[in-house]
C-alpha cells in the first residue's frame, strides 16, 4: 500500500508527464499536416521523405494520445484509490515499477504472463 506522500509524488509526476507531452503534442500538429505538392519545390525523393516524415509523425502522435490516455486512468486510480495495485491479481506493484513507468497497472509477474 502506497503512502499518501508516494501517492502525491507519482500524483506529480504524471502531471509532469502529461504537460511534456501535451507541449510536444502541439509542435507535432505541424509536422503530421497534410503533405502538399509541390512540383516547382519538391522532387519525387523529397516528396517520399517528406510522406514518411508525415507517417512517422502521425505514429508519435498515435503513441502519445495512447500515453495520455494510459495517464488519465492512473490520475483517477489515485483518486479512487486503485493506484499501485495490479489489475490482476491484486497485489501491490513495485515500486521500481512505478517509478519507471508510474502508468503500470500490471505486477512484473502479470505482466511477463500476459506477455507470453
Amino acid at each position: 500500500m502506497l503512502t499518501e506522500q508516494q501517492l502525491d509524488h507519482f500524483r506529480q509526476l504524471l502531471l509532469t508527464q502529461r504537460q511534456q507531452l501535451e507541449a510536444l503534442q502541439q509542435t507535432g500538429r505541424d509536422a503530421s499536416a497534410t503533405v502538399e505538392l509541390d512540383q516547382t519545390r519538391v522532387g519525387r525523393l523529397s516528396r517520399m521523405d517528406a510522406l514518411q516524415g508525415q507517417a512517422m509523425s502521425q505514429d508519435r502522435e498515435r503513441r502519445r494520445e495512447n500515453q495520455l490516455r494510459k495517464i488519465a486512468i492512473s490520475l483517477s486510480y489515485i483518486d479512487n484509490g486503485d493506484y499501485g495495485y495490479c489489475h490482476e491479481c491484486g497485489e501491490d506493484i513495485a515500486l521500481k515499477r512505478l517509478e519507471f513507468d508510474p502508468t503500470s497497472i500490471l505486477c512484473i509477474d502479470c505482466a511477463n504472463e500476459s506477455d507470453n
